[in-house]
């Protein structure tokens, strides 16, 4: 690949087919995010589309039923713990922005716990006149008395830090501040910050990360920072942080070469930084003693092969020395992968995903070795764990959710299977009657791809019912069955149908049914998703003229693609915040850190293959596509809105009938707060439910 990017720009376009020339493109204008003739173009495709959408009858009940829901005191107040108290970010109604607000585990136990406000972002904002998204705080520990406090402007990734006393309740005047950028910014100690953010020019990497760590000290201007490591302009980012667990205190700097690569290093209490010998694709993290090693492809090493997926361990200190005598803590299988893994004070907690349900035991280590204990939990559709406090706890915290189960949240210790109710979410949809089945669909290749199917028992098989076929498909994300209230109460309450797919690109079955799917491999994931489809209408679930498709980012590539290939099999899309022009992706904002999923356009080997689904370049006149809804936000600073612009743009000059609605807040999520979440989601199933009846 860097044979490429070191040819003339010249010679790279000769070599491309002409659809493939930038300069052909009408609509570049579109990328200006914020210029006068771009915003007056979304104002006017806004107007028409909200319109049409908010006339419907449906609507009005939709949105209000929703705001209900993501404004409901009932919602279940997720905590975590800082010092001695337990801080939660809370919105409704009244605190469009949030209230950033403590308790203590005996309070939270209650059905109505007394919340002490540490921060009202609601106020803050009036008073600074500024439209603050809270974007979390990392504090110092063990005390965390002072915090650095991340805030978005409208909800783009780039924030503002500034330090914060959560004993006066005041941002500190003379503080740690840093202006609006990229980046982040962790404690060392009271005095002194890794900082990687925007320092100026050549600062910043091709996509529009840090390329700098620096050591930042109290009361010292930022400029005079000292560079810690310096990356290359090509690198995704660069970022540092300290692992505070007492008496294993550590610090590491993480270049990440591209998405799935990177390089880490152990600053040693010299200053001198040591790289962890590993492999580029592999992520090393410390626990206690031990290093853990995550391995995404195979590694043979001393004569042993440690499998692609595989968690291993080691004495850290053995590491360092050069010995490579590791045991394995989690061994993949076709249809399992590692979901995830926590640490408490004593124990590693690993939770598995097998066939797309979780699984979770425990590892003690005993003596040098390391012991398995099995968790009884149910085999529920999804178990998410987190520690309590991982230096001075075995407890943690376990939420057990599935499609038609409300969220309960509960409390664990390791080595007990007696567990502590503390929360439980009630049921925001009517669920009686709804059933999951979880089937199989074969696609081209003869692969099997599984996929959840979410329907009321009283469905008939006719081939009538409106379906809602979700995606992702990329970035190794697996896709686990979850209470969607939203989907709940705006379509299976209707009697629609949902289908979630675990199709190749996701992480469902480890790292392997993801690098299926990467870049000239691509078009796998949309032949599962296709195949699902297809599937769906041979088990007369439904037919296309009821089938509608969903994905967002990623996915809105998926079903933009997906859409082009197949347009006679589906009657309605919904793309959101979505890439859509592949020829340019890499030059629109961090489009630059996708090229390990997707490939490199300049290089004519891979683009080659990029163009062949490509939406954007793809989409023809005289086509019948299936009504497409268009949504993101003009605040996405991750994936820019220009794609489903310039889409609309090229799609309604062609003569096809698109809907385009672009939230001028929210960030990558496409919603700043529970109003605009209530109203595009109203807008969504408003569209859905008019085109797929």
């Amino acid at each position: 690949m860097i044979h490429a990017l070191l040819r003339p720009a010249a010679f790279v376009a000769c070599l491309l087919p002409a659809v493939a020339h930038a300069a052909d493109d009408p609509y570049l204008w579109l990328e200006d995010v914020m210029g006068e003739k771009a915003l007056k173009w979304v104002e006017e495709r806004n107007a028409l589309s909200l319109k049409e959408l908010m006339g419907k009858p449906d609507y009005q009940p939709i949105h209000d039923k929703l705001l209900s829901i993501y404004n409901s005191k009932e919602r279940i107040p997720g905590i975590t713990k800082i010092g001695e108290h337990f801080y939660n970010l809370w919105r409704d109604e009244q605190h469009a922005r949030g209230l950033w607000r403590r308790t203590t585990m005996a309070e939270y136990k209650k059905a109505e716990p007394a919340w002490e406000t540490v921060l009202d972002l609601d106020a803050v904002a009036k008073e600074e006149g500024e439209n603050w998204v809270w974007h979390g705080a990392n504090c110092l520990e063990p005390k965390g008395r002072y915090c650095l406090i991340s805030l978005s402007r409208g909800g783009a990734d780039a924030d503002v830090v500034r330090e914060f006393d959560t004993v006066t309740k005041q941002f500190v005047k003379t503080g740690f501040t840093l202006p609006e950028s990229k980046g982040e910014a962790r404690w060392i100690d009271h005095n002194t910050l890794f900082v990687a953010r925007d320092f100026g020019e050549g600062s910043m990497t091709d996509s529009g990360y840090p390329r700098l760590v620096k050591l930042w000290k109290r009361g010292q201007p930022l400029a005079e920072a000292k560079t810690l490591f310096e990356g290359v302009r090509t690198d995704l980012a660069l970022s540092a942080s300290k692992d505070f667990t007492p008496g294993f205190e550590r610090e590491l700097v993480t270049r990440s070469i591209t998405f799935y690569t990177s390089e880490q290093f152990l600053r040693d209490r010299h200053g001198n930084l040591i790289k962890l010998e590993k492999p580029d694709d592999a992520t090393a993290m410390p626990f206690r003693d031990q290093i853990l090693i995550k391995l995404r492809s195979d590694w043979d090493v001393n004569g042993q092969i440690y499998p692609q997926g595989a968690l291993i361990a080691m004495d850290f200190n053995r590491f360092l020395k050069g010995e490579r005598q590791f045991s394995i803590l989690f061994e993949p299988h076709t249809r399992k992968s590692l979901d995830g893994l926590i640490a408490t004070r004593s124990a590693l907690l690993i939770n598995e995903l097998d066939n797309v349900k979780n699984r979770v035991y425990e590892l003690k280590r005993h003596r040098g070795k390391w012991q398995r204990r099995a968790v009884a939990l149910p085999a529920f559709g999804a178990i998410g764990l987190a520690p309590v406090d991982p230096d001075r706890s075995d407890d943690y915290f376990i939420t057990l959710t599935d499609f038609t189960t409300p969220t309960t949240l509960l409390m664990g210790t390791v080595g007990s299977d007696q567990r502590t109710p503390l929360k439980h979410m009630p049921a925001f949809y009517d669920a009686k009657g709804i059933k999951v089945t979880q089937e199989e669909a074969t696609s081209k290749d003869g692969t099997k791809v599984p996929y959840f199917l979410v329907m009321h028992e009283d469905t008939k098989l006719d081939g009538k019912s409106p379906t809602i076929l979700y995606g992702y498909g990329g970035f190794e994300v697996s896709l686990k069955p979850a209470y969607a209230a939203n989907v709940g109460a705006s379509w299976l309450n209707k009697g629609g149908v949902y289908v979630l797919a675990n199709i190749r690109g996701g992480g469902e079955f480890g790292s392997g049914w993801h690098q299926a799917a990467l870049k000239e491999n691509r078009q796998r994931a949309y032949d599962d998703f296709i195949a699902i489809a297809e599937d769906l209408v041979a088990r007369k679930v439904t037919s296309p003229e009821h089938l509608g498709i969903m994905g967002g980012s990623n996915g809105g590539l998926l079903v933009g693609a997906v859409m082009v290939q197949r347009p006679d099999l589906f009657k309605a899309v919904v793309c959101q915040v979505p890439l859509l022009d592949m020829l340019r992706y890499n030059k629109l904002l961090a489009g630059a850190s996708w090229m390990g999923e997707y490939g490199n356009p300049e290089d004519p080997k891979d683009w080659e293959y990029i163009s062949k689904y490509s939406p954007y370049q793809n989409v023809k006149a005289g086509v019948k596509y299936p009504r497409t809804l268009f949504t993101t936000s003009t605040r996405d600073d991750r994936v820019h809105p220009g794609h489903a612009r310039k889409m609309v743009a090229h799609m309604t000059e062609q003569g096809h009938d698109v809907l385009y609605w672009e939230n001028t807040e929210g960030g990558h999520g496409g919603a700043a707060n529970t109003a605009q979440q209530a109203k595009m989601w109203a807008l969504t199933f408003t569209f859905l439910l008019n085109e797929l009846k």
